[in-house]
């Protein structure tokens, strides 16, 4: 039973990966486990967002995965 994890923009380069995969379920406390630092220090960061099967969370640290869930890491969004 997994969970896949999708690196997105810096975080892939951070991360060196595209993607991972993870046990289900995955919390927030066994996201952080799964991606290792430094990914993990930066998904304390607030601007950086994390999605569950398509939807952006409000509170990232709710984190639900289940079996066969996408989890998206969403970077800081820049631009002018």
């Amino acid at each position: 039973m997994t969970v896949r994890i999708v690196f997105l923009g810096p975080l892939r380069d951070i991360g060196g990966e595209v993607e991972r995969e993870a046990s289900a379920p995955l919390d927030w406390e066994g996201l952080l486990a799964a991606v290792g630092e430094p990914v993990a220090s930066h998904l304390q960061d607030a601007r950086v967002r994390v999605a569950c099967a398509g939807r952006v969370l409000a509170d990232k640290t709710a984190l639900f995965a289940q079996e066969g869930d996408e989890v998206a890491l969403l970077p800081p969004v820049s631009g002018g």
